[in-house]
């Protein structure tokens, strides 16, 4: 099976893809990483420290290194990556080598929503956060859909429909690569 096999779950902050990610690890009986928590482990401090400190540049670059390595990696995994990772075209080639992309689309309102009381989003540390949101998945939007193998729509869709979406998307690929093509 291998790294065609590995689900990479994108989206913009807020999106879902860490509860997602982890409650498909469960279903699927697969481990689940989050980049970013791989990334402040490796670093020894929290995004919002390494953005106040070297910069949002730094902290891509340290993105793109560990996709880079993930990509390396034996098993069979389920990613959760951040908010802005597929922006680079680096980033988007290396997400599709590493995996089955699924990107959770949700509009600014959902985001601004489950995020307007989170201290810990850097980028949304400003007069007006839900402007913000609508600038920035703007400017992402193409690069995510891009990326993606698998879009749902996710803000009005329950948990459970998109984790038995994403299980079940995940077992017609692998009939397409037993079956071989057409």
């Amino acid at each position: 099976m291998g790294q065609e096999q590995n689900i990479i779950l994108i989206g913009f902050m807020g999106s879902g893809k860490t509860s997602v990610g982890v409650k498909l690890s469960y279903r699927l009986r697969l481990p689940g990483e989050d980049t970013d928590k791989l990334i402040e482990r490796r670093e020894g401090r929290s995004i919002s420290e390494i953005f106040a400190d070297d910069g949002e540049e730094y902290f891509r670059q340290l993105e793109t290194e560990l996709l880079g390595e993930l990509i390396g990696r034996g098993g069979t995994r389920i990613y959760s990556v951040g908010g802005g990772t597929p922006v680079r075209g680096e980033n988007r080639r290396l997400l599709k080598q590493l995996g089955q992309v699924v990107y959770l689309k949700v509009s600014p309102e959902t985001v601004y929503e489950r995020l307007k009381e989170d201290a810990t989003r850097p980028l949304l540390q400003c007069p007006d956060p839900l402007d913000r949101i609508r600038q920035l998945m703007e400017e992402r939007r193409e690069a995510y859909e891009a990326c993606a193998d698998i879009i749902i729509e996710a803000d009005q869709t329950e948990m459970e429909d998109i984790i038995n979406r994403i299980a079940k998307e995940r077992e017609t690929r692998k009939l397409l690569v037993i079956n071989g093509p057409n």
